[in-house]
């Protein structure tokens, strides 16, 4: 799987405190959310959410587009990841800018 590029964020399945958070297949549940069966019956998942792992760490990659195309679904996902204190991160915030 490709890595994050700076159009997207990352939701990381450690909370605030650095503990890990379960279930261990939370990642997958939480990009199906937003995915579609074709014809073939098989799942897609949706341009703008996949599920990976960075560093040995489940995350959730969301694509900043899907505030503009979908912005309940990014709501969505952004209220998960707060409720469940959960650390997401900007790639194009460097620790360089202020």
């Amino acid at each position: 799987m490709s890595e994050p590029s700076n159009t997207e964020l990352i939701i990381q399945g450690l909370t605030t405190s650095g503990r890990t958070f379960r279930p261990s297949d939370w990642a997958e549940r939480l990009s199906s959310v937003l995915s579609t069966f074709g014809e073939d019956h098989r799942m897609t998942y949706s341009p703008y959410v996949r599920p990976t792992t960075l560093d040995g760490v489940k995350c959730v990659v969301v694509d900043k587009q899907l505030q503009i195309e979908q912005p309940a679904a990014f709501s969505f996902l952004m209220n998960f990841a707060r409720e469940n204190d959960l650390k997401v991160l900007d790639p194009a915030q460097t620790d360089d800018q202020p």
